[in-house]
């Protein structure tokens, strides 16, 4: 071999070499998406998770991200079918009515639920679920430590840390006191486990806008964001036919007017 072939030989064994140790340093997880992990001293953005938003009646199990506005003509009438099937009565008493009675929080092992007992608790689904950026604690694949949250209630971008874990808040769309007091009071316990912990009706938020919502119904409490009314009202109505839970008859009108009823 000429001079000329060795340095050509040397220079793409050098390659091949940085190549093979670029290989055993990073991984084969790199190309997953959310897949990559950081730890809580050194964390490091990872690729984008599965956060942004998807319309409510393309994601009918609530296994999809976010909440995205419900724009066309065509869909807001198919929103307003929706709405028309939930039942109406009236608002019961909150006798009784207590956190625990829908099991402890953000369990993983409520059944007949998307994402259950898959040894990650609820609110880390979630997160994992609608967040972007995903940083996990060291040596876990569940526990987020930080993420970018588009919230849709509020149509703000949130750059979330665990130690403000306050802020950003997974609401439940239909809150469990209002379902308490429209008749959940009188499911099994497995339902109501259910209910608390079904992706469905489970959303991130900001901490604030979830805070003033308490358990109020559509009609005493709306997402400030106005592009998302109709969206909320249809995962309201998801929810409510899924469960078989009525509203007030004033929270079926609110619903039907963000939609154009």
């Amino acid at each position: 071999m000429n001079r000329l072939g060795v340095r050509i030989s040397r220079a793409l064994a050098g390659g091949l070499t940085a190549v093979v140790a670029g290989a055993l340093l990073t991984g084969c997880e790199g190309g997953l998406p959310g897949d990559a992990k950081a730890s809580d001293s050194a964390a490091a953005p990872t690729a984008p998770g599965s956060g942004g938003g998807t319309s409510p009646l393309a994601n009918p199990e609530g296994t999809k991200p976010g909440l995205a506005a419900i724009t066309s003509e065509q869909d807001r009438a198919a929103a307003r079918r929706l709405i028309e099937k939930v039942s109406t009565k009236g608002r019961g008493p909150r006798t009784g009515y207590a956190r625990d009675r829908f099991g402890y929080a953000w369990m993983d092992s409520a059944d007949g639920v998307p994402l259950a007992r898959n040894g990650c608790d609820t609110r880390n689904d979630l997160i994992r679920r609608d967040g972007l950026n995903l940083r996990f604690r060291a040596g876990s694949d569940c526990v987020v430590i930080a993420m970018t949250l588009h919230d849709p209630y509020t149509g703000t971008t949130i750059e979330w840390r665990k130690e403000n874990a306050s802020e950003v808040q997974v609401d439940h769309v239909v809150p469990l006191s209002y379902s308490w007091q429209m008749g959940s009071s009188r499911w099994p316990l497995n339902k109501r486990k259910q209910f608390a912990n079904d992706v469905l009706n489970l959303i991130p938020v900001e901490g604030r806008a979830n805070s003033a919502k308490r358990d109020s119904g559509p009609a005493s409490w709306l997402p400030p964001n106005k592009r998302i009314r109709c969206s909320y009202a249809v995962r309201v109505s998801q929810v409510a036919v899924k469960y078989g839970l009525p509203v007030t008859a004033a929270d079926k009108r609110t619903m039907l007017t963000q939609c154009g009823g």
